[in-house]
């Protein structure tokens, strides 16, 4: 076989299996498609404000305190991998990659010039040069990475373990944990999909694809806080500026090198929403324990308003089994059980019986897997809307600290 033959057939191969990948994900359901800059501009709908870009480097990763869904970064992707490479040196050569490509697609810029007889650097989706458009990327590690391949189990964070399946839950393994979790967050699609595409491309041979979702929020409609696709209002008693800082970053206990990182929670969940438009307004609201129109408490007037559980015990206005009274009962003993909201939703159209196949990304970050999630899920085991949904897959993720400076990279204290 000539040289040219060889690449030939090699493209080929590699097209062949690009084209199987796609074919078996279509089947299983894993769709594989698809502080800020001072100035600001309008979306191309005319009433979301977006910024330009988020600093890459700091303690922190961004992309979980970062200004969240409700006018800023509305598209998201989701997406597991498991690391092919074989060795620690290779995990290393992936972190050094995964870095350089994320500090260059948040911070945009001309790609580079390689020459007429090579591939071109970029796709060119963005066009000639790539937009920040408010781009983030946030990269979790798996408890799965920490087996023995690359010397590391040592070094697990100290709440990390593959998810826990809850008695409402219909896990689908294709859907299921990872060694890697990738967020992105942007203010337009065609960035969200140009950032994967990129990514995959520079680390192809080092990381393989487990499952992606792609998702997305609307504005506020008419204000306030962005609705869910069973037309509630999603996240509207988030924790926010110090609170939310003191119930996400890395508490005592972890290893050294997780200092400024935090658990991440993926939960896909599908919501039979066809269903859920036969159920009575006043059925739903109660299940929820808000008004569907302003997302107020149904013992309140305004979205914001606390509810007064105290004054309620029999639950009488707002029933003891509804979702906001279970997931946070507002008592001095469960306030340290909070948790940071970064949700979107999704659609992926139709399914085999021809139902819409669409719902909620919930992501959630905390300090303390047990004392937070879990606990809290607990509480909601058995919540009059596991009728309407199905969570299905995601994954427990510890997202990894910051990388402070331009020469530093993901991992870099761990794999050192």
């Amino acid at each position: 076989m000539t040289e040219h033959e060889a690449k030939d057939f090699s493209r080929r191969r590699f097209l062949w299996g690009t084209a199987a990948g796609a074919a078996t994900t279509a089947v299983t359901g894993g769709v594989l498609i698809g502080g800020a800059h001072a100035d600001a501009d309008a979306s191309d709908s005319g009433h979301v404000t977006t910024a330009d870009s988020y600093p890459f480097h700091g303690a922190h990763q961004a992309g979980i305190l970062t200004p969240a869904p409700g006018g800023k970064q509305p598209f998201s992707c989701l997406a597991a991998f498991d690391v092919t490479g074989a060795s620690k040196a290779d995990l290393i050569a992936l972190m050094k990659t995964l870095t350089e490509r994320a500090r260059y697609l948040t911070s945009g810029g001309a790609p580079a010039d390689l020459g007429v007889g090579q591939p071109p650097a970029d796709s060119d989706v963005l066009g000639p040069d790539v937009p920040a458009d408010g781009l983030t990327v946030t990269l979790g590690v798996g408890a799965s990475l920490f087996d023995d391949r690359f010397g590391l189990t040592a070094h697990k964070p100290a709440k990390l373990k593959p998810m826990t399946i809850f008695p409402n839950d219909s896990p689908e393994a294709a859907w299921m944990h990872g060694d890697l979790s990738l967020q992105l967050c942007a203010n337009h699609p065609d960035t969200i999909h140009h950032a994967i595409r990129d990514l995959a491309k520079h680390t192809r041979g080092a990381m393989q694809p487990r499952w992606k979702i792609e998702g997305y929020n609307s504005p506020p409609r008419p204000s306030g806080t962005p609705r869910n696709l069973l037309g509630f209002k999603d996240g509207t008693a988030n924790p926010t500026g110090g609170l939310a800082s003191d119930l996400v970053w890395s508490a005592a206990g972890e290893p050294a090198w997780a200092q400024g990182g935090t658990y991440q929670v993926i939960r896909l969940i599908r919501m039979l929403v066809e269903f859920w438009d036969r159920v009575s307004i006043s059925e739903q609201e109660n299940m929820f324990g808000r008004r569907r129109d302003s997302g107020a408490p149904l013992d309140g007037n305004n979205e914001n308003d606390n509810p007064n559980f105290a004054a309620d015990p029999q639950g009488n206005v707002i029933p003891l089994t509804s979702h906001i009274r279970l997931a946070n009962p507002r008592t001095a003993q469960t306030s340290d059980q909070r948790l940071i909201r970064r949700s979107y939703n999704y659609d992926l159209g139709l399914d085999q019986n021809g139902d819409i196949q669409a719902g909620h990304i919930f992501l959630a970050y905390n300090q303390d897997l047990e004392r937070q999630f879990e606990t809290v899920q607990k509480r909601l085991v058995g919540e009059p809307l596991i009728d309407y949904v199905q969570p299905f897959g995601g994954g427990y993720f510890y997202v990894l600290p910051g990388v402070a400076n331009a020469s530093d990279w993901y991992a870099s204290k761990l794999l050192a």
